[in-house]
């Protein structure tokens, strides 16, 4: 008998329809039946779930349940799950996620190649941002590598050996947080961890009831100040103090600070909840803040979370709602250069910043030798009418280009790095810019594999200053419009185009758009000839690549043809058959949804003879030679000759 080689542990709870939706990805895995296992833990669901529970495991010999009285929590069903799992490895699902389809067999090749205590997969997710931590695949790390901290959910595959060794275990009952405390106690005592980014492993969706939407997690009752402080006094536990704003416990904690503290002081909760209990929530957040965070935590915030954080360590709350109200204007702005194709890759030049509510650049204004946050930012925000300093406008800084595919939500991260500089802005005022060049190269970027068929968004992210904005990546250009010129890549057509609301999208293997409408006004313009193919010098193709077929029409004849790359290495040709059943004559050829020519077919006794294009003029010579060519002898001639 084959050994187990993961156990797949999913806790469940009144989870109806979503086990149904849910199991198909876990049954249907590439890592063989016999050589994994799904242990679903029922925690007292006092609706059908159990029932569908046992209906999958009634035709699933791998598949397990086990029931338990209601906890409130996952934590102890995730722990009688361990309790019965076999496996190497253990990873961890939610009752309402899903799986890639060989997400088991490659997380399990990775973490055996690597000898991984834990393996991070790529998780794809409506839930929250893109996780830069998924850009590169990591074979081998430790919590030296402070981007881990960006992923705490528990959706991870553990060395079943690890985990016992370390006796690591969820609190159980109603623990909020508790994925906090399991996964950075595996951190912690992990001698190596991996992380593999070139498949989207885990897929972590919104539910259409909101019935797992994180916002609803936030809860004093179930204690999320003394667990957060357990989670807090682990981290120290497990790492050396230091005054060094840049130490490891610095680090990690500033993830806790960031979103478990600041959270608390910020847009949007601080002005979304009711003013009397988010104070209640600011004061909690202001004790923890002072008896458990290090002062070094504070001082490596960036500039605006600094200053969040110096309002609330002061315990100034109206200071704190004032400033979340003006940094909720802030805007970022996205502008591209001209777009191409170069080498098979889109490529354009990319500027990102931010703007003030007014629509004004957000800016530093240099004063006695040194910088200051834009005044106007700051104007009527108690606490801080002497202004803030700039102490280090590059702290934390960072944007990054990335790339959303529409039918999966899954987040690509192009070619390139954005860089952070200083712009002046004359008058002693400057800005913080993220620039460099979007390199989008259909055939590489998922992960160093070619993009699926679809619909692919162009997004950035940028941090500057403390403050993160996700923005659309627009342009000057027509919405609706082409963004540049159609590419064939890898022999399929690649489109870009503004979207209606002016993104910029690329449409790989027609999905929503094709070759017609988008290029009927390059298309009539072409001038070239040739004999059976005809250079199409708006299609841009790599010199090698494969051809693609496509729809064409010859006057009412519809058949399939190929585009081909051309010698050059920066055109296509279009291909038409040599036989076509059409009269002798100059047919117009045409792309789908468009009435414009994309050429003209020549045909002669059902033979092809030439493709011209629309704009083609034929000399006297040529126009003699037509008029010639249905004569008998003449064509007999000709046969000689070519002989």
């Amino acid at each position: 008998m084959p050994r187990v080689k993961v156990s797949v542990v999913v806790p469940v709870y009144n989870t109806g329809k979503y086990v149904d939706e849910c199991a198909p990805s876990l049954l249907g895995q590439s890592l063989p039946a016999d050589e994994y296992e799904v242990i679903y833990v029922d925690d007292g669901s006092t609706d059908d779930t159990l029932a569908r529970l046992e209906k999958i495991a009634a035709k699933h010999p791998n598949v397990q349940v086990h029931t338990r009285p209601n906890s409130g929590w996952p934590g102890a069903p995730r722990n009688l799950g361990m309790s019965h799992a076999r496996g190497e490895y253990i990873q961890f699902v939610d009752h309402d996620d899903t799986l890639g389809p060989e997400a088991l067999q490659r997380l399990y090749e990775f973490a055996k190649r690597n000898d991984s205590d834990v393996v991070l997969g790529k998780m794809s997710t409506t839930m929250v941002r893109p996780r830069r931590l998924f850009r590169h695949t990591v074979d081998a790390c430790t919590i030296e590598n402070d981007e881990l901290m960006q992923s705490m959910s528990p959706h991870k595959m553990f060395r079943r050996a690890f985990v016992e060794e370390h006796g690591l275990r969820f609190p159980e009952g109603p623990w909020i947080l508790e994925d906090l405390l399991f996964v950075s106690a595996a951190y912690l005592k992990a001698e190596r961890i991996s992380i593999l980014a070139d498949y989207p492993c885990y897929y972590w969706m919104k539910r259409d009831d909101g019935g797992n939407n994180t916002q609803h997690r936030f809860s004093p009752r179930h204690g999320f100040w003394p667990n957060c402080r357990t989670i807090v006094r682990q981290i120290k536990d497990g790492t050396e103090a230091s005054d060094d704003i840049d130490a490891l416990q610095n680090r990690l904690l500033h993830r806790l600070y960031h979103v478990e503290i600041l959270s608390r002081t910020r847009e949007p909760e601080i002005l979304r909840e009711d003013p009397a209990e988010q104070r209640q929530r600011f004061e909690a957040a202001r004790e923890l803040a002072l008896t458990e965070f290090p002062a070094a935590v504070r001082e490596g915030l960036p500039t605006v979370s600094r200053l969040r954080a110096e309002l609330l360590e002061r315990g100034d709350f109206d200071g704190a709602s004032a400033l979340a109200e003006r940094i909720r204007e802030v805007k970022a702005r996205s502008e591209v250069g001209a777009l191409r194709w170069e080498g098979g890759r889109l490529v354009a030049d990319v500027t990102l910043d931010l703007l003030r509510g007014d629509g004004e650049p957000l800016a530093l204004v240099e004063r006695d030798g040194k910088r200051w946050l834009d005044p106007e930012l700051l104007a009527g925000v108690p606490g801080a009418e002497d202004g803030w300093e700039v102490r280090d406008p590059f702290r934390l800084a960072y944007a990054e280009l990335v790339v959303k595919d529409r039918d999966r939500e899954d987040w690509w991260y192009p070619e390139g790095d954005l860089e952070v500089r200083l712009q002046p802005l004359g008058e002693g005022r400057s800005r913080l810019v993220a620039s460099g060049r979007l390199l989008l190269d259909p055939e590489r970027l998922a992960g160093g594999h070619p993009l699926e068929r679809g619909v692919h968004d162009v997004w950035a992210y940028v941090q500057l200053l403390g403050i993160d904005r996700m923005v659309r990546v627009t342009g000057d250009g027509t919405p609706g419009a082409p963004a540049a010129g159609p590419a064939l890549t890898g022999g399929r057509l690649a489109l870009p185009y503004w979207t209606a609301g002016g993104q910029l999208a690329l449409d790989v293997d027609q999905r929503q758009r094709g070759l017609g409408p988008d290029t009927a006004g390059a298309a009539a313009a072409n001038t070239g000839r040739g004999r059976r193919s005809l250079p199409l010098p708006y299609v841009a193709a790599v010199a090698g690549g494969a051809p693609a077929r496509v729809k064409v029409t010859v006057s009412a004849l519809t058949l399939d043809a190929e585009l081909i790359p051309a010698p050059d290495g920066a055109t296509a040709e279009l291909r038409l058959p040599t036989r076509l059943a059409l009269p002798a004559g100059r047919h117009p050829v045409t792309f789908p949804k468009t009435d414009t020519p994309v050429a003209h077919a020549v045909v002669r006794d059902g033979a092809l003879l030439r493709l011209e294009g629309p704009a083609y003029e034929p000399g006297t010579g040529r126009r003699l030679l037509d008029s010639v060519a249905d004569n008998g002898q003449v064509r007999r001639v000709r046969r000689r000759l070519g002989r």
